[in-house]
């Protein structure tokens, strides 16, 4: 028998799993393109890797249709959460910008919330805002 007890100091934190092996060399390749060959290159990434967040977010900050950016951003963020649980987050806790691997999952969260209000879903866009402060609190503004 054990005489420490374990102490949470708060909620646990997720990091997702790392990019799948050279995508994010090949994402900066494509977004580093000019015009209709970066729209390409970008969604040949995704293709190659269409379980990863970052790509979506790279394809959703490429286009100025808000109606296909929102899409992008929707299946981006659900990714996010697939991964997410895979590893082995369980719907609360932290999930930091700080942790690099985190980042093209949050970039869909706020480009979802940011989107859901430019095509009038302003509950959903409330509901992306709020997950966000939920999950880091201390995200630098404009991250």
């Amino acid at each position: 028998m054990s005489d420490s007890i374990g102490l949470s100091s708060g909620p646990p934190e997720t990091v997702l799993g790392p990019a799948p092996p050279g995508a994010p060399e090949q994402l900066e390749k494509a977004c580093g393109e000019a015009g209709t060959e970066r729209r390409a290159a970008i969604a040949n990434v995704v293709r190659a890797h269409p379980e990863w967040p970052a790509g979506w977010a790279a394809l959703a900050a490429d286009t100025t249709d808000d109606v296909e950016a929102y899409a992008y951003y929707r299946v981006g963020y659900h990714r996010g959460l697939d991964a997410l649980r895979k590893a082995g987050w369980r719907g609360s806790g932290y999930v930091r910008w700080s942790a690099p691997d985190n980042q093209g999952f949050l970039r869909c969260v706020e480009g979802l919330g940011r989107l859901a209000r430019a095509v009038g879903e302003e509950e959903e866009a409330e509901r992306c805002r709020l997950f966000l402060r939920q999950l880091d609190p201390d995200r630098p503004a404009g991250a």
